[in-house]
């Protein structure tokens, strides 16, 4: 494939050495200091982009890909507020949207276990639940992306909590959310039910990038000939 990567940071510069080990060529690579160029992209050149930039660049760059027909994988958090425009000039170009909070494949799957235990806990009360996600200190968005989505995995499924807060909160309904920025850390979430009688936790650490550029590669590969708005249940069919 011909791949266009929008964002050259660490996720970017990953991205790029997985994808040629996995023998796709790099057409273009956009980044902060020649976001100007994205203008000048050719369309027939580009098989799909693979979006991780900065929250305030993500909009433009996947608007840019939808309206001229190019396939767009994105990663980037921190900008969903616009999440609903882009869905619906995807449709309305018949293009192809495939997000993602986290690629990583271990993620996803912590995803689901975090549901499954939401939902194995609902009648549970003597349960109260909190959540702290760490990641490194360049990291812009907070909480991260990965722990809002752990978040709304807990609400679609336990009745007592509607909405989460970065701690501290005193609001029973809310599940509190510790944010924590130290070193190089690439993400580590972990999940706690609390009781007076015992706790329960769920844990997910990365050990570093690749395992999210791989996922993102391989969803690439996968969405590429594919229309619609896409995302990791579609393709790891979980």
């Amino acid at each position: 494939m011909n791949i266009l990567i929008l964002g050259y940071g660490k996720m970017g510069k990953t991205i790029e050495g997985i994808a040629q080990q996995r023998g796709h060529n790099i057409s273009y690579i956009i980044d902060a200091d020649s976001k100007e160029n994205l203008a000048t992209i050719d369309p027939q050149k580009v098989d799909i982009a693979i979006e991780f930039s900065q929250p305030e660049a993500a909009y433009a760059n996947i608007k840019f890909c939808l309206e001229n027909q190019i396939p767009v994988v994105s990663g980037t958090t921190g900008w969903l507020e616009k999440r609903s425009e882009i869905e619906n000039l995807c449709q309305q170009k018949n293009g192809m949207f495939f997000y993602a909070s986290n690629f990583s494949i271990g993620v996803n799957i912590f995803f689901k276990l975090n549901k499954l235990l939401a939902q194995m806990m609902d009648p549970q009360p003597a349960y109260d639940v909190k959540m702290e996600e760490i990641h490194h200190i360049h990291k812009k968005d907070s909480p991260s992306g990965t722990a809002i989505t752990l978040a709304e995995g807990i609400m679609g499924q336990l009745e007592r909590k509607n909405k989460w807060e970065l701690a501290p909160s005193k609001d029973t309904s809310a599940i509190e959310i510790q944010d924590v920025r130290e070193g190089e850390v690439p993400g580590t979430h972990t999940i706690t039910y609390t009781s007076g009688i015992d706790d329960i936790e769920i844990k997910h650490t990365a050990h570093g990038r690749q395992g999210f550029a791989l996922g993102a590669v391989l969803a690439a590969e996968w969405a590429a000939d594919k229309k619609g708005i896409l995302g990791m249940n579609d393709f790891l069919k979980l």
